[in-house]
């Protein structure tokens, strides 16, 4: 009867370790998935992030998104290891209003909002009381203002916190300027029916719209810049490393300046 249970015994130890080695071979595998908007920033997740990653040893699947909802969904609940469509202010609002615990790693060049006109071919030849299409979204408008103030068309109210500020805070209006504000995603269309329009850089990117064809494009505050975004458990992790260090190399800067003209660097990229 022994001599039956030896070999037995070996066969469920050599099963075991077989199971064993499988789940290790899988852990080592690094299959990760990064998630973005659809347009300039899953462009650059393809472009940019997965062949540095891939040379890492890393296997690497780009999730597409059509909406700012599901990305973040998708990374809390762990469908993403990172994502990459979004600036810091959304990021904390989002994660504060959801009970998420996320965390941005690094920010990205990111593509600027501009004011856009068929009618006018520079600030200068814009009339009294020419009509500027603008967002309706509090964060996106208070852009606009800070664009027109920087640009002399108008003055804000010192007092006003500058990410929150909006038409009630213009004290002075030099061209008498008619704020119409519509939906973001409608602002590239707004170029035809309004004097001017502010359009965020990426819903110009996606109505194939020439970022330098704006008459003047966003001084960037870098709490308007997008981010890879972790999960705050996992930004210590060796994926969260490499991340950081793809977006600090020279090639990834290379690589947006011949590919993605027009988009506005961060400071800690503009000071090295």
């Amino acid at each position: 009867m022994k001599k039956f249970l030896l070999p037995a015994i070996l066969l469920v130890l050599l099963t075991l370790l077989a199971a064993c080695g499988g789940e290790e071979s899988s852990a080592d595998s690094k299959s990760i998935k990064l998630g973005g908007t659809a347009g300039p920033y899953s462009d650059m997740l393809n472009q940019a992030f997965k062949p540095a990653l891939e040379e890492k040893g890393y296997t690497v699947e780009i999730v597409e998104f059509s909406d700012y909802i599901q990305p973040n969904n998708a990374l809390n609940n762990g469908d993403l290891d990172a994502n990459l469509f979004q600036h810091s202010v959304y990021l904390e609002n989002f994660s504060k209003e959801n009970s998420m615990d996320l965390t941005g790693l690094i920010t990205v060049p990111t593509a600027p909002m501009g004011i856009y006109s068929n009618v006018f071919d520079s600030l200068e030849e814009i009339k009294d009381g020419a009509t500027i299409a603008i967002p309706n979204d509090p964060v996106n408008a208070a852009r606009t203002f800070l664009i027109l103030q920087d640009n002399g068309l108008i003055t804000l109210d010192p007092a006003a916190e500058e990410l929150t500020v909006s038409e009630k805070d213009v004290q002075t209006n030099t061209k008498n300027l008619v704020f119409q504000p519509i939906e973001a995603g409608g602002l590239p269309r707004a170029v035809e029916g309004s004097d001017l329009s502010a359009v965020p850089g990426n819903f110009a990117l996606a109505a194939d719209m020439n970022l330098l064809d704006a008459l003047v494009l966003e001084d960037m505050p870098d709490q308007y810049r997008n981010l890879v975004a972790v999960k705050t458990e996992n930004k210590d992790t060796q994926l969260s490393k490499d991340l950081v260090e793809i977006v600090e190399s020279p090639e990834f800067e290379a690589l947006i300046d011949s590919d993605f003209e027009g988009f506005g660097k961060p400071e800690w990229m503009k000071s090295r």
